[in-house]
């Protein structure tokens, strides 16, 4: 470490001593000087870690003129590293890799041990994949935003950020987080072995000169990384206890509908029921391993017959599978007959 940033190192723990003694808890050196990749220029990252609000006024902002750097000295609180820990995103070489260069009390590298090693259990875990997801949701929200932007400006700015939210994901979902910061960041991606050159697509992103081939280029990303981040879940075995009752819930939400629908030529109301009934399917598939039933490319706005048909016939498919895990659904010839049997146990008794 060079004399400037020993300096600064000891202007700290200096003014902690002096104006709060007890706020300074660590300091901790990470970024390119702890990776050892820094150059004529390169600040000083540092973890000023404080226990409470006083410490808050070791922080400062200031520029050396004789070498020309700009140095951002910000305090970070134990509620930060735990949040960090959480693993909200991949940029985590402060929580892991910061190298102590002061401590007052014992107690609090054994805190930060604790911290880092929730953290590193959970990169281990399967929440990791959660993490991924949230991330890439963010990353479709900036898609979204790219496709609205209606200035170069906000579309390439969009798609910075869908850009930074995949890598993430893409981290995350290996369990992995950046240790070089930006400049080492798609080195770091290429290490992952994705099925796609990250470098290369993200590059076509940046370099693309016209709102339209930025919505090509960073829309083609999201095709190729759909794939690669889909977590296979462990779906159950069909089985009457995790079935039960879903074709009723069907044919009750949905059957009449379709039907009231084609009859008062309501494409939106028949659209609508098909798509819920779509959707239905496909949550039952995401944990039970039944078919997805695919019945939305079927649907037509011409012919809302022919969506009645379409609905019948899908339901029809389900209770095929119904029926294989032993679950007939009950027929009642009359709302009487099915009172009667409803409450048979209360005559059962008396």
């Amino acid at each position: 470490m060079n004399d400037r940033n020993e300096t600064m190192i000891d202007a700290v723990i200096k003014k902690a001593d002096a104006l709060c003694p007890d706020s300074l808890a660590l300091i901790g050196v990470y970024g390119s000087v702890a990776t050892g990749d820094e150059y004529g220029k390169s600040d000083l990252d540092l973890m000023i870690l404080i226990n409470d609000e006083n410490g808050q006024v070791l922080a400062d902002g200031f520029i050396i003129d004789d070498v020309d750097i700009g140095y951002d000295l910000y305090c970070t609180s134990w509620d930060m590293l735990e949040n960090d820990a959480q693993c909200g995103h991949a940029h985590l070489s402060r929580l892991f890799d910061s190298m102590i260069v002061y401590c007052k009390d014992k107690s609090a590298l054994k805190r930060l041990d604790e911290i880092r090693r929730k953290a590193t259990e959970l990169l281990a875990s399967d929440k990791r994949y959660e993490k991924a997801d949230q991330a890439y949701s963010d990353a479709k929200k900036m898609l979204a935003e790219v496709y609205l932007a209606q200035s170069l400006s906000k579309a390439r700015s969009c798609a910075g950020a869908a850009i930074e939210f995949i890598e993430n994901a893409v981290m995350l979902y290996n369990g992995q987080y950046f240790r070089k910061g930006t400049k080492r960041a798609l080195d770091e991606l290429k290490q992952l072995g994705l099925p796609y050159d990250p470098e290369t697509r993200i590059l076509a992103v940046i370099q693309a000169e016209t709102v339209e081939e930025i919505r090509a280029e960073l829309t083609e990303i999201f095709v190729l990384t759909d794939g690669y981040l889909q977590v296979l879940k462990k779906r159950e075995p069909p089985s009457a206890e995790n079935l039960r009752g879903t074709y009723e819930e069907m044919y009750s939400n949905w059957k009449n509908k379709m039907a009231e629908a084609a009859g008062r030529n309501d494409v939106y109301s028949s659209f609508m029921n098909l798509l819920s009934l779509q959707w239905m399917f496909y949550e039952i598939a995401e944990c039970i391993a039944v078919d997805g039933f695919e019945i939305m490319d079927k649907f037509n706005p011409k012919n809302l017959e022919e969506n009645v048909d379409v609905f019948n016939q899908a339901l029809n498919k389900y209770l095929a599978e119904y029926e294989k895990v032993g679950i007939c659904p009950k027929h009642f010839e009359s709302m009487t007959e099915y009172a009667e049997d409803y409450n048979k146990e209360i005559s059962e008794e008396i």
